[in-house]
């Protein structure tokens, strides 16, 4: 009998290796392409705040418009919404008592409903606040105060019954360092009677507290254009001092739906003048608001534009 050595495998045991195998060698590769996957997810991710609109700074531009044209120059007003771009204005409170003093109190959120702590210091603070009447009457322009824990707030009285839309303008700043300016609006009510004004007439002068401020410039519906505002006071022109970084500060909202536009001047008095660059987003009625520094105090004439 001759030796025939040692047995070796069958096929059917050659077959079911190689099948366990080629399992296990599948399940390996799956998991390990399932983890590149998925950290190339959570790195690749765009910062909620890297969206950059319109850069700080005291050059003339619109700001908190919805959005703008690559000259940044602004084709929507802002202010229309409570949440843009990933970020949300959470009011504490809406009611006040009409003619009483309250406290404004809101934050700014992220996607993950935390609060933004970290703002830009835009024209001397990190957030303004422009409070007015539906009407376009009573308006504010305010600065509150920001606690540790991302909650602002900022003594507010609603002088009048009725329905107050409020504007938050600010410019988030994220992890990276990308920037974010936006203006978020929310509603406020005083109860009571609400007895609408009519809006004044068009006007390119008015006058206010013995100073008379005039503009010259015709706006134009989606073009920019110039607009030079004088303030002259008993012995003419008025000796204008900078607030908040700059000599005067420009509000425009559209009546009907009150969106917002926020211009700032020229760094420097042109001719003795304040001159802006405004575009206004489509034709209709605005409300003009602007605040004026003299003697260390600020005073806000207002105009009504027609754009046709």
């Amino acid at each position: 009998m001759t030796d025939q050595g040692p047995a070796g495998p069958d096929k059917s045991t050659l077959r079911l290796a190689l099948v366990v195998g080629g399992l296990v060698l599948a399940v390996l590769l799956g998991f390990g392409l399932g983890r590149l996957n998925t950290t190339g997810a959570a790195t690749g991710s765009p910062s909620l705040a890297a969206e950059h609109t319109d850069p700080p700074g005291v050059a003339p531009h619109n700001h908190g418009s919805a959005t703008t044209t690559d000259q940044g120059a602004a084709t929507e007003p802002g202010g229309l919404a409570v949440s843009a771009a990933g970020f949300t204005l959470a009011p504490l409170a809406t009611e006040f008592p009409a003619g009483r003093q309250g406290q404004l109190r809101f934050q700014v959120r992220d996607a993950q409903r935390r609060p933004v702590t970290r703002f830009a210091i835009v024209h001397d603070k990190p957030l303004h606040l422009i409070v007015v009447r539906r009407d376009l009457t009573g308006y504010q322009h305010l600065h509150p105060t920001m606690a540790a824990d991302g909650t602002w707030s900022v003594p507010l009285t609603l002088t009048q019954p009725g329905l107050w839309r409020a504007y938050a303008d600010f410019t988030v700043v994220a992890d990276n360092g990308a920037q974010t300016a936006l203006t978020l609006g929310t509603d406020l009510v005083a109860p009571g009677d609400y007895q609408p004004r009519p809006l004044p007439g068009p006007a390119t002068s008015t006058t206010v507290d013995g100073f008379t401020v005039g503009y010259q410039g015709t706006p134009q519906a989606g073009a920019t254009v110039p607009l030079a505002f004088r303030v002259d006071g008993a012995g003419g022109a008025a000796p204008l001092e900078r607030y908040l970084g700059a000599y005067g500060h420009l509000v425009a909202l559209r009546e009907g739906d009150l969106g917002y536009l926020h211009v700032h001047p020229e760094t420097e008095l042109v001719d003795g003048q304040i001159k802006f660059w405004l575009t206004t987003p489509g034709p209709g009625r605005y409300r003009l608001y602007l605040d004026f520094q003299v003697n260390s105090e600020v005073r806000t004439a207002e105009f009504t534009l027609t754009v046709p």
